[in-house]
């Protein structure tokens, strides 16, 4: 299976929201089924098949997520984000912001769903493809 140092060296290939495409292929690669990002400390869980599981480390400062979704406000950051206009830790702060708890990523849907602290889906992408 696959390892966090794996995972650290695609990821480290990106720069924006506009290489997100080009990770999601080379984690699958790796044998990623899906992932769950929790944006207040960046910690990710993934997951492969045969209910394998790796944690990856979050961050030791922590983001407060606002407990009023804005919906609008943070598909206006996504939009951002993903045309290479902002960085990671601003999406990350824009995430939280905005009331973004965590993101799921399953690869074989090839979606990216967005969840507030209540657990209700704000919202879903599909990722495009390479």
């Amino acid at each position: 299976m696959f390892t966090i140092q794996q995972i650290k060296d695609a990821h480290s290939k990106v720069k924006s929201g506009a290489d997100f495409p080009k990770y999601m292929q080379n984690i699958i690669a790796l044998g990623v089924t899906s992932f769950e990002t929790f944006v207040f400390d960046n910690h990710t869980n993934y997951y492969g098949k045969d209910d394998f599981q790796i944690a990856s480390e979050g961050f030791s400062e922590t983001l407060t997520i606002t407990d009023k979704s804005n919906i609008e406000q943070f598909k206006s950051d996504l939009k951002a984000h993903q045309q290479g206009k902002t960085d990671y830790m601003t999406f990350l702060n824009d995430c939280a912001k905005s009331g973004v708890e965590k993101w799921i990523v399953v690869m074989d849907k090839m979606t990216c769903s967005y969840y507030d602290k209540a657990g209700n889906e704000m919202v879903v992408e599909v990722i495009p493809s390479v």
